[in-house]
């Protein structure tokens, strides 16, 4: 019997990757329960191997990246193409087949087998596609290479692959009734993961890395010995509004794509999620863009407000103020001030 049909199997991982989630993303837990059912667990199953994954980048600690992490990352890879075996039309293209790729029985696992038997049954049971996981290992090995990020074009892809892509494997778990719903679930990670950016400048300056882009902070006359310095200054405070208005843009986006989400409390969920997320963009401005100081974050009462705004009041909660498409760009200063 195959490990993805052996349900106590299955039922383990779930369990485990319950207790990942809870522990490691107490928001996203938060929102899951809008969730029900098998729609919840799958939630749960994808976010334990995104974490697995984002673990064996971190494992050799601030700004040290495991000797062996590319033959990891390999291997996940390959353990991604053995859950496609029995669906090759929902392999990613371009690639080998599934079988081709499958790696041999003696290659060591990086996941609890009771996890990636989770996850096989969610994958199979929602028909989700392989290439958004294939794009995730991507954004891994991206931090084997960079650690600055030149222009917002190159931060984007990076955004994409290790945020963006989860909107895309949640989609099928979600319902939708329209392929245009994808696009709007992707922004919505872009929209996370910028604002982590945003949130953790300090921490990841400890950590080795600058995922601001370059070229827009000397847009604003700042450089990487300014972020050191911690300083929030005019410069600072207006490179932050032309950031923030950015990552809200990609909110807008997701919550645009709301209506073509059809699973029981799959709305509301997403809603909470952006909701909760574009709150700390909301922090951020009240802390006067200080982001050096201190983490900002969103109270348990704040989040707990937030939810009940979800049921009773659900169009507050990720407001789509532009109609779709219509966002703007925010506008890089005409010259450098630096």
């Amino acid at each position: 019997m195959n490990s993805h049909e052996d349900a106590r199997l299955v039922a383990r991982g779930y369990r485990l990757a319950r207790a990942v989630t809870r522990h490691h993303a107490k928001s996203f837990y938060f929102a899951s329960y809008l969730l029900f059912g098998e729609r919840r667990r799958a939630a749960f199953a994808l976010y334990a191997f995104c974490r697995r994954l984002d673990d064996m980048v971190d494992e050799g600690g601030a700004g040290v990246v495991p000797v062996d992490l590319k033959a990891r990352l390999e291997r996940a890879r390959q353990r991604v193409a053995e859950v496609y075996l029995p669906m090759p039309e929902l392999a990613a293209p371009g690639l080998e087949s599934p079988a081709q790729r499958l790696m041999s029985a003696q290659e060591q696992c990086p996941w609890d087998e009771g996890e990636f038997a989770a996850l096989k049954h969610c994958i199979h049971r929602f028909r989700i596609p392989e290439q958004p996981f294939q794009d995730l290992i991507s954004g891994m090995e991206m931090d084997l290479t960079k650690s600055r990020y030149a222009t917002f074009e190159e931060l984007d892809l990076y955004c994409y692959r290790v945020a963006g892509v989860v909107g895309l494997m949640l989609t099928p778990v979600l319902g939708c009734i329209d392929e245009r719903a994808a696009a709007h679930a992707a922004d919505l990670g872009r929209g996370m993961q910028l604002t982590n950016i945003l949130r953790d400048v300090r921490e990841d300056l400890e950590r080795g890395r600058v995922y601001l882009p370059s070229s827009e902070l000397a847009s604003f006359g700042l450089s990487e010995a300014d972020l050191w310095a911690g300083k929030t200054d005019a410069r600072w405070r207006d490179f932050m509004r032309f950031q923030v208005h950015r990552a809200r843009g990609y909110y807008a986006s997701a919550a645009a794509g709301i209506p073509y989400l059809t699973g029981l409390g799959s709305r509301r969920m997403v809603r909470l999620m952006g909701g909760i997320y574009g709150d700390i963009l909301r922090v951020i401005e009240e802390r006067d863009y200080d982001v050096f100081s201190g983490r900002a974050y969103v109270p348990g009462r704040r989040k707990l407000a937030l939810a009940l705004a979800a049921f009773s009041r659900p169009a507050t909660v990720l407001p789509s103020p532009l109609p779709v498409g219509e966002a703007p760009a925010p506008l890089l200063p005409t010259r450098s001030q630096g």
